[in-house]
């Protein structure tokens, strides 16, 4: 799979890519993911990308000739046939589990990380395929939206994590969250491991955990038990 980033600030994520599963992904050649600076697709000495707003207002806006050079600098120079451009704002649809599996099935996207206080409605019109936002708040850009596409996206690529059941047990991979975890000493300061979960009884354990799972949802989650139902 490739990823290609447009940002003003790809400095950012260095540190993001340098270490743990995302770095083993993209030294395994499972994951090709490259950056391009906004500002180096503008014009003028200044490389300005971006202006006032027409009619007014607080805020400046992305201007759309440097996005659109740099979307189509990297369909041509990458020979991308049919890539998604996702814009990474708080407009677009709820980032969530359903969706990661979605675009890890796509070969090639463009992710478009917005900063200021908005890009030009043009970049929209002609440009984006989907808008993504990561919760209802507002970010300073598009930046930590994107890197966690990455890494969500990142674990639903065949041989990116080690044991793929880890994936399929995840929280929000299936409508659950997930099951309460153990792990060694079996006593801890009073608080004792279940039983079922050191009898041996795989059939017993697997039932706990489905069962755990559903507890744990109609408590915290309730809304993904009705949006299943549905």
């Amino acid at each position: 799979m490739r990823i290609f980033v447009l940002t003003l600030f790809p400095e950012m994520f260095t540190s993001v890519l340098a270490h743990s599963m995302l770095k083993r992904a993209i030294d395994k050649n499972l994951l090709d993911i490259r950056f391009y600076n906004i500002r180096d697709f503008a014009e003028g000495k200044h490389k300005m990308t971006d202006d006032v707003p027409y009619g007014g207002g607080g805020g400046m806006v992305m201007k759309p000739e440097p996005i659109f050079r740099a979307v189509e600098h990297i369909v041509a120079a990458h020979q991308l046939t049919s890539p998604v451009v996702v814009y990474l704002t708080p407009q677009g649809r709820t980032f969530n589990q359903q969706i990661a599996r979605e675009l890890a099935l796509k070969q090639d996207l463009i992710l478009l990380c917005g900063h200021y206080e908005e890009v030009d409605e043009r970049v929209r019109m002609a440009l984006v395929d989907q808008e993504i936002s990561i919760g209802d708040y507002v970010l300073t850009g598009g930046e930590l939206a994107a890197m966690v596409l990455i890494d969500v996206i990142a674990r639903m690529i065949p041989g990116v994590v080690g044991n793929e059941q880890s994936i399929t047990h995840d929280s929000f991979y299936q409508p659950l969250l997930d099951y309460p975890h153990y792990t060694r000493p079996q006593n801890f300061r009073g608080m004792q491991v279940p039983e079922v979960l050191i009898s041996g009884n795989h059939k017993k354990i697997d039932e706990w955990r489905q069962q755990e799972a559903i507890q744990r949802t109609k408590q915290r989650r309730p809304d993904l038990l009705m949006t299943n139902d549905e």
